[in-house]
C-alpha cells in the first residue's frame, strides 16, 4: 500500500531553536537532527514578575497586544505568513499571539516591533493612544496634511488607515490581494 505525501507547498517549514536545522514539520513535531520539540514554547510566568508596564488584568493585557499586532499587521497589508517570515517564526505563532492564546516574550516583542516597523511601546499601548500617535506621525507629511482636511468625517482609526493607503499609493507601491 503506497502512502500519499502532501505537496511541498502545503508543508510547513520550521527552524529548530536548538540546532538551527531547517526542515519540514514532522508528524511527531520533533527535530530530525537533535530530537527536540519544534513547537514554540511559551515560558512559564514568574511568580513575582517585574512590572515594566502598569499592572493590568492578564487577559485584558494580552488582548491589547493581540489587537495591536493584528491592527498594525493589517495597516501594513501583511499576511500572518509574511509577518512570520520577517520574524523567522512559524505562522501559527503569529496566529496564537493575535488570538490571545500566546503572550510573546520580551525578545519576541522586540522582533515583532522590528518586523512591523514600530517602536516596541506601540505594541504595549492601548488602541486609542496607538491610533492617535500614528495619526500624529502621518500628519507630519505635508501632502497627507493637505488631504486631511477632506477626511474630517472619519474617526481616528479610519483616518489613519486611509492616510496610510494614500501614502502607499503616492510612493508607487501596489496593494496585492
Amino acid at each position: 500500500m503506497a502512502t500519499m505525501m502532501a505537496s511541498v507547498e502545503q508543508r510547513e517549514v520550521l527552524r529548530c531553536d536548538n540546532c538551527s536545522l531547517v526542515q519540514f514539520r514532522t508528524a511527531s513535531a520533533l527535530c530530525r537532527r537533535c530530537r527536540k520539540s519544534l513547537e514554540v514554547e511559551v515560558p512559564e510566568p514568574v511568580s513575582a514578575p517585574i512590572a515594566l508596564v502598569p499592572p493590568q488584568p492578564e487577559q485584558e493585557g494580552g488582548l491589547q497586544v493581540a489587537t495591536a499586532v493584528r491592527d498594525l499587521r493589517h495597516v501594513r497589508n501583511l499576511s500572518q505568513r509574511q509577518l512570520a517570515a520577517r520574524m523567522n517564526v512559524p505562522r501559527t505563532y503569529i496566529s496564537k499571539i493575535e488570538n490571545g492564546k500566546a503572550m510573546p516574550t520580551l525578545s519576541s516583542l522586540d522582533r515583532l516591533a522590528r518586523a512591523l516597523q514600530v517602536d516596541i511601546s506601540a505594541l504595549l499601548r492601548d488602541a486609542n493612544t496607538r491610533h492617535r500617535d500614528e495619526t500624529a506621525v502621518l500628519m507630519t507629511d505635508p501632502f497627507l496634511a493637505e488631504i486631511a482636511a477632506y477626511t474630517s468625517q472619519l474617526d481616528a482609526l479610519q483616518r489613519s488607515i486611509f492616510l496610510n493607503h494614500v501614502r502607499e499609493l503616492a510612493a508607487g507601491r501596489r496593494r496585492t490581494a
